[in-house]
Parts: C-alpha cells; sequence; structure tokens
C-alpha cells in the first residue's frame, strides 16, 4: 500500500519550499501553494531558471491571517500584512496569469538582495500553476531512487528537485506513471491524475542552493528518452473532491471507470 512521505508547497513560486505535515485539498489545490510570484521590472517572472539562488529565501505564509514572512541567508526578514496594490498580468508559459502588486517590504528586500529591482505578485488560488488541471502533483521515492541507481550513485535523488506537492512510497519505481488517467485516493482527497511533468533545468539545481550540481536531465534521457518530446519525471492531475492529506495518508488508485478511459 502506498503513503504519502513528504508535503511540499511553494507559498512564493521559486523561493525554498515549505513541509507542512497536512494539507487540504481544494479543488483550486493547496491554498498556501504558489500565491506569491516574482516579477522583474519588465513585468517578466524571475524564476529559478534565471536565479537559482532563489531557494535560499524561505518564506512563511498565513493565508488565514494574509501574513508574510521572507527569511533571508543574512538573518534579516521582511514580514507583514499583505496589501494589495495594481492589477497585472504575468505569462506563465503562454498562459496568462492575472494577478496584483503586493505592497509591503518584500520588494525592496528581494530587489536588495538579488541586486536588481523585483516586485512581488499575489495571484488568486490555483491561478499560478504551470499546466491547467494540474494543482496536485506527485512523484514515489522509488523513482527517486532510481534516478540515483541510473546515475551511479548511493543516496536517492532529492525530492525537492522536482518541487512536487506530494512525494509517495510504497510503489514501484516510476509506477506513478501506470496511475495515469486513474482517481486516486489521496487521504480523504480524491484527484485524477492527468500527465506526466516534463522536466527543466531547474531540476539540475541543489534544492539548498540553486547550483546545479546533477545532471537530471542527461540522466533521465539515457535511461528514459523523451517522450512525446519532453523529459517526463513524476505525474500531475486535477483535485475532483477536496479532502485533507497528512503525511503517512494511504494513496490508492481506484478501478479504472468510464469516466476514466474517456477523460
Amino acid at each position: 500500500m502506498a503513503n504519502v512521505t513528504r508535503i511540499s508547497i511553494a507559498p512564493v513560486k521559486g523561493l525554498a519550499l515549505v513541509h507542512p505535515d497536512e494539507v487540504d485539498l481544494e479543488t483550486t489545490g493547496v491554498l498556501a501553494n504558489r500565491r506569491f510570484h516574482i516579477v522583474d521590472e519588465a513585468g517578466r517572472r524571475y524564476s529559478q531558471i534565471r536565479k537559482g539562488r532563489l531557494v535560499e529565501v524561505k518564506p512563511s505564509y498565513d493565508p488565514v491571517r494574509e501574513h508574510l514572512a521572507l527569511a533571508f541567508p543574512d538573518a534579516t526578514i521582511a514580514e507583514g500584512d499583505v496589501r494589495l496594490g495594481d492589477e497585472v498580468t504575468t505569462d506563465f508559459y503562454g498562459r496568462p496569469v492575472t494577478g496584483r502588486i503586493v505592497i509591503g517590504p518584500w520588494a525592496e528586500a528581494l530587489s536588495r538582495w538579488f541586486d536588481r529591482p523585483l516586485r512581488l505578485v499575489q495571484s488568486a488560488p490555483g491561478e499560478a500553476v504551470d499546466r491547467g488541471r494540474g494543482h496536485v502533483s506527485l512523484v514515489s521515492e522509488a523513482s527517486l531512487r532510481e534516478l540515483a541507481r541510473q546515475a551511479g550513485q548511493d543516496d536517492p535523488v532529492d525530492g525537492r528537485r522536482f518541487r512536487m506537492l506530494f512525494e509517495v512510497d510504497g510503489v514501484e519505481a516510476h509506477g506513478e506513471d501506470a496511475w495515469l488517467r486513474r482517481r486516486l485516493r489521496i487521504g480523504d482527497a480524491l484527484v485524477r491524475l492527468r500527465g506526466t511533468v516534463g522536466r527543466c533545468a531547474i531540476t539540475t539545481q541543489n534544492p539548498e542552493t540553486g547550483v546545479p550540481d546533477f545532471n537530471t536531465l542527461r540522466v533521465l534521457n539515457e535511461y528514459r528518452g523523451l517522450r512525446d518530446g519532453q523529459l517526463d519525471f513524476g505525474v500531475y492531475g486535477e483535485v475532483l473532491v477536496p479532502g485533507r492529506v497528512r503525511v503517512g495518508d494511504v494513496v490508492e488508485p481506484l478501478e479504472l471507470s468510464l469516466v476514466d478511459t474517456t477523460a
């Protein structure tokens, strides 16, 4: 029986991950996940591809109080209650996402630390995702171990490189691929997995420092190859029935239905 071993959310896209013991999974995903993103002075997303060291900044966000804190490596903290300003639109892989500029100490702190003008943007719950109907993502620990084995190393690859919502154990390497187009019970929630996740150079970066130190794409290409023009690792899907998910909860694929085979 598979079970959840780690939960990872990113209150601010690109910054360090947060690992709660439990989350409430809504149809728009986890409320505190990817609520904020960073843009430069031209309004373009400022992501890990452009600056891997974003992961050195640790966020803490309370979506009920609308309170955000960013802890920087020099021990300084920018925090306060979120206030919103002008509306802006950001390009997310060809998909326009509307949000509002966040007023407060965070823009100045980020700009100072990364030595360029940056702004923080808040979007509506579930909007700032990489792919449509993709509010849930999942990878197995066996897949991480297999990736390490293929690279000739003993320790499993750190799953934080892939920034998936759930890591699970109790399934064989890449066994999660067999759950595609199926309904999956995760804790109290019900999801449907819709596709595999194509990987980019962000996965080569160390999740603590942002410095590239593992040639993820080369290893994936050598033992998995291109599938529909992308290097797949892990799966994504949508929430059908909201519910709470805790570390340790059972992950159970349900029997295929007519809806599954035609969705």
